[in-house]
């Protein structure tokens, strides 16, 4: 039997926002053929919508929203005259976000371009001046500029994925140039953003994998600008892999003496490969219990290690997308549970440690108003039996006595309460059964 210890006394800092994402709500302005998962998105707290990719998804406002290109669609134009600005439908999909009760993380670039003409993936033609166009847009979203608007939009990401492809590929997705120029235009774009906003977080750029050889270049070409938080993303179809990566992380950027920049996982998902059926087999597994247990158990897991922020990839109605039905969004799929599950930890505050005796069962707890644990049964086996698991509780606060909840994502149940315990102790023991691909959410509340 597995064991899980729990001990309230206990603290580790704060609960981190584990539970953000990749885009925000479906919502459109025209009443017309609304369908809109908003509520959907303050009931789970979504912390951080990162807007990257925004561009592919056309009630957002598709083509005319969000990347650089869309905003200021004339280069040559006057990056301080507001009439070579189209902000529209990226303000609404500013006011969206807010409205699901999150905050815009911001990403300044462009979408990915997987066909095989590249538009506004190319290198900008004058790097300052992309600076100078990507700090108006910050000021129209910030301080109002050009009849704008004072979001609370901390984070500002410059790029994404520009170490994709190889300086000598033929098919550059993100980034068209070599590592060489992109580390120039990181440098200018960085260096004139953190000038303009220093009370802002400036950063990026949203590599595609962990790579210290690339990574270093890019920190020694900086010199002594050094961004706010840096980016990165990791797919996997196991546990331990994202574990590994966030760890890695962390080590290059104190290596680098980075050691206040913070480490933002801002795309991450299960994939077991990405081509032919692995791939196929990923794009169902997503939207599935499996997927669900893969998402939970990735948050408990990166909770306790020393990463900043989690951005799952993707809430854009699309293929990636775990949470909801991709043509009727105001439907949950599996994967929207342990995004509710987690910011019911967030909502706690404090962190509590965890010590865990189970390579598959994975867990994070949290103290407040309530005193809460939440836990994921991931395996990638499909065969996998099914777990028995005893949770200890210490130090549990309990001045009468204190009501134990039991809520289930499985096969049958959608975030249902499925038991209850009444303890007067504060010391007791639960044993849990836990069928492959389960997460549970267990909260211990007080009652007069």
């Amino acid at each position: 039997m597995d064991r899980i210890i729990v001990d309230f006394a206990k603290e580790c800092g704060k609960v981190k926002p584990m539970h953000s994402t990749n885009n925000g709500p479906a919502y459109k302005f025209a009443s017309d053929q609304r369908i809109t998962n908003l509520h959907h998105f303050q009931r789970a707290g979504i912390p951080y919508c990162r807007t990257h990719d925004a561009a592919f998804y056309a009630t957002y406002g598709g083509e005319h929203t969000v990347d650089v290109n869309n905003i200021f669609r004339d280069f040559d134009a006057d990056p301080t005259d507001p009439a070579s600005y189209d902000f529209q439908l990226t303000d609404e999909y500013m006011q969206v976000i807010e409205l699901g009760g999150g905050h815009a993380f911001y990403r300044l670039g462009s979408k990915i371009e997987h066909w095989s003409k590249k538009y506004n993936t190319l290198p900008p033609k004058d790097f300052k001046k992309w600076a100078v166009i990507c700090e108006h847009i910050i000021r129209h979203y910030t301080e109002g500029w050009a009849d704008g608007y004072t979001f609370n939009i901390e984070y500002w990401e410059i790029w994404n994925e520009p170490d994709l492809d190889t300086d000598d590929s033929t098919h550059k997705r993100c980034w068209g140039g070599t590592a060489a120029e992109f580390y120039e235009f990181f440098r200018i774009a960085l260096d004139h953003l953190k000038g303009c906003f220093p009370h802002l977080k400036i950063g990026g750029p949203a590599c595609a994998s962990v790579k210290e050889e690339w990574w270093n270049g890019l920190f020694q070409a900086l010199g002594e600008v050094k961004p706010d938080f840096f980016s990165w993303h990791v797919y996997a179809s196991n546990i331990e892999k994202v574990q590994e990566k966030i760890r890695k992380a962390r080590q290059i950027l104190d290596a680098a003496g980075l050691t206040e920049c913070e480490s933002i996982l801002n795309e991450w998902n299960y994939v077991k490969g990405w081509r032919d059926e692995d791939w196929v087999y990923s794009l169902d597994t997503e939207k599935k219990l499996k997927g669900a247990s893969f998402i939970a158990a990735t948050m408990c897991m990166s909770q306790n290690e020393a990463l900043d922020n989690l951005m799952y990839y993707d809430a854009r109605p699309g293929g990636m997308n775990g949470m909801f039905e991709t043509a009727i969004t105001s439907r949950t799929l599996k994967g929207y549970w342990p995004f509710v599950m987690f910011n019911d930890l967030y909502k706690q505050k404090t962190a509590v440690p965890i010590i865990r005796e189970s390579a598959d069962v994975w867990a994070a707890a949290a103290k407040g108003e309530e005193q809460n644990l939440m836990l994921a049964y991931y395996n990638d086996d499909d065969n996998a039996p099914e777990k028995d698991i005893k949770i200890e509780f210490k130090n549990v606060k309990n001045t009468n006595k204190v009501k134990l909840e039991y809520y289930c994502v499985d096969q049958e149940h959608n975030l249902d309460i499925v038991r209850e315990e009444i303890f007067t102790a504060t010391e007791f023991a639960s044993y849990l059964k836990m069928p492959l691909h389960s997460s549970w959410l267990l909260k211990i509340i007080p009652l007069a």
